[in-house]
This record gives C-alpha cells, sequence and structure tokens, in this order.
C-alpha cells in the first residue's frame, strides 16, 4: 500500500510538504503540488481516512439516527426521501454518511453520546423522535452537532429544519371551507409529536378565522397509522354522521380514513371529502386521487445535512431551516 512517504521519495520533497499538499494547505507550492498530486496518482495513493481522522480529530462523516423504523414506515416512504436528501449533500460537501437506527431498548443501552462516539461521527441528523423521547434531552446537553429534523430545537450545537405546519394545515382546511365545508374533523398524528401539535394548531386557527367553532369530540389521533386512522374514522363516522369533510395530518392516515369510508358505504368525494398530508408517492395512486399538502422530505433531508456541514465547519449564520409547504389538488375532495 502506497504511504506518503513513498510519494515523499519520488518527489523528492519531505514527508510533511506531501501531507500539507495532499490536505490543501495553501502554504505549498502550486508546481509543488501539481507534482505531488500527479505523483500520488500513478502511485494508486489512496488516504487513510482512520488515520487522518485521528491527527485532524474529524472524520468526514455524519451520523443519521432514525427512531422507529420498522415495516408501517416503508410505506410512507418519508424516511427514504429523507435519506436521499442527506446522501445527495453529503456527496457534494465530501462528507460520509452512517444510518443507525435506535428504538427504546437501544435507548435503555447507550447513550446517545455513545452511540455517536462508537460511530466515530462528526455530527448527527435526527428523525422521527417525539418530544418525549429521552435521547431529545440528551441531544440539547451534548457537544456533538445536531439537526433535528421537525423538532425545533436551537443551541449553539444544535439546530433543526422543517415545514410551516402551522401553515401547512390552514391551507388544508382553507381549501375544504372554500369548497363549503362546515363540519371538517381532524384525525392528528400524536400528540408527543411536534407536526401534530403544529397540524392541529392550524386547523384550529382556519377554523375560528372563518367563524367555524372547533369541536374537540371531532379530532381524533391515529398516530400516523394507516389501520389506527381506519378505526378512529370508522368510530367518528358512527357518532357524528354529519361530518362532511377530514383533515388527515399524513397521508397514510388518509388512506385508512378513505377505507373507513368504504367501509361505511360513503363515496369520496361525493359524500365526504378527504385531503392528507406529505404528498407521499401511493397519494396519487390511491382511489380517489388523495388532495393533499406536498412538503419535499428530500429537500428536507438535503437541508438537514446542508446546515448540519455548515455548522461543522462553522460557516453557520443560523441553526434552523424552515421549508414551504404546496397544496395539491387531486380527486379525494369536491365543492359540498
Amino acid at each position: 500500500m502506497t504511504t506518503i512517504k513513498d510519494i515523499s521519495k519520488v518527489a523528492g520533497v519531505s514527508v510533511t510538504t506531501v501531507s500539507r499538499a495532499l490536505n490543501g494547505y495553501s502554504d505549498v507550492n502550486e508546481e509543488t503540488r501539481k507534482k505531488i498530486l500527479e505523483i500520488a496518482k500513478q502511485l494508486n495513493y489512496s488516504p487513510n481516512t482512520l488515520a487522518r481522522g485521528l491527527v485532524m480529530k474529524k472524520s468526514q462523516t455524519i451520523g443519521l439516527l432514525v427512531s422507529g423504523m420498522n415495516r408501517e414506515s416503508v410505506k410512507d416512504n418519508l424516511t427514504f426521501q429523507v435519506l436521499c436528501g442527506i446522501n445527495e449533500c453529503v456527496s457534494v460537501r465530501n462528507y460520509d454518511l452512517i444510518l443507525f437506527n435506535t428504538d427504546s431498548t437501544r435507548q435503555r443501552e447507550k447513550t446517545y453520546t455513545q452511540l455517536c462516539r462508537e460511530r466515530k461521527v462528526d455530527g448527527v441528523i435526527i428523525q422521527g423522535i417525539k418530544l418525549d423521547d429521552p435521547y431529545l434531552k440528551e441531544v440539547m446537553e451534548s457537544d456533538i452537532p445536531c439537526v433535528l429534523v421537525d423538532i425545533p430545537v436551537e443551541t449553539n450545537t444544535v439546530g433543526y429544519v422543517t415545514t410551516d405546519n402551522v401553515l401547512g394545515a390552514k391551507k388544508a382546511v382553507e381549501h375544504l371551507i372554500e369548497l363549503g365545508h362546515q363540519n371538517i374533523a381532524m384525525v392528528n398524528g400524536s400528540n408527543q409529536a411536534f407536526v401534530s401539535k403544529q397540524r392541529l394548531k392550524g386547523y384550529e386557527i382556519a377554523l375560528k378565522e372563518n367563524g367555524i367553532k372547533v369541536k374537540r369530540n371531532w379530532i381524533v389521533d391515529g398516530e400516523f397509522k394507516e389501520e389506527m386512522a381506519k378505526e378512529v374514522v370508522l368510530s367518528l363516522l358512527s357518532s357524528t354522521p354529519e361530518i362532511t369533510a377530514i383533515f388527515c395530518a399524513s397521508d397514510l392516515m388518509a388512506m385508512g380514513a378513505l377505507k373507513a369510508c368504504q367501509e361505511q358505504g360513503l363515496v369520496v368525494p361525493n359524500d365526504i371529502s378527504i385531503i392528507g398530508y406529505d404528498d407521499i408517492l401511493l397519494a396519487s395512486y390511491v382511489t380517489p386521487s388523495l388532495t393533499t399538502i406536498k412538503q419535499d422530505m428530500f429537500e428536507m433531508g438535503y437541508e438537514a445535512a446542508d446546515l448540519l456541514v455548515d455548522m461543522l465547519e462553522g460557516k453557520a449564520k443560523k441553526r434552523h431551516r424552515i421549508l414551504e409547504t404546496k397544496l395539491v389538488q387531486r380527486e379525494s375532495c369536491t365543492r359540498i
């Protein structure tokens, strides 16, 4: 295996000069640098990233920590889209990426800091944790730079990327109101998810601004799961048949709501309108195709990685990025 000593001998310069040339230091003569790089190429030199990391005290590696990755999450594809965005960014910024999953069992065995130190990452992007997750407190107390997806925490070492969930939910409900709906229910996610709190807030604001009373018994939680949403919507429709529209805080739950309506003999959108949130791939393939609020999860992943690298390199002017959402109109909503 070729070393910098071999390059040094061929080039007729010191090992230090070779090292500084390969690491891009500006105090190396340009002609000398080109000569060293050419010799390194001829000798098939590959840098020892582990040794370099020990010297520089940096691994040029970031981690993606995902909580609760399971079969249920495969269907909405959100984690994969975030992962693709992160991967695209780190390749451009010359970093490597490590994916590690965690759950409550692993959290009892290892702290957040231990998990990061073992994998020798410079910083971490965290997706999928809830407000009551024990890792969240550890993240805020750790000196390891971190970017949270969809949790607005900002400190010297922590930043976040999210969309304007309040405005997104408000767009959804206002669309239903514009179609003439007044009896609008909501299937929310989890009361420990930040996005759920924000989307509920947007739902309430839209109703109040249009003079419509918020009815608490018309707001149910589907835990961001298709089957759970189906069950709570079946119960909701049985007890309150006057509902003409449902806003679901995720497309996966909207698909559960579609199933519930079909089981009750209701035709969507003729009998009841349904609007989702996320614009997952399946939203355009279900029947009827789903009207929804689009958030670009690929962009969210890209921006999370870009923000983290900026923080690691001391270039971050602010530690948060808020992305926009967009109403996508399809077939599941109609004028009452």
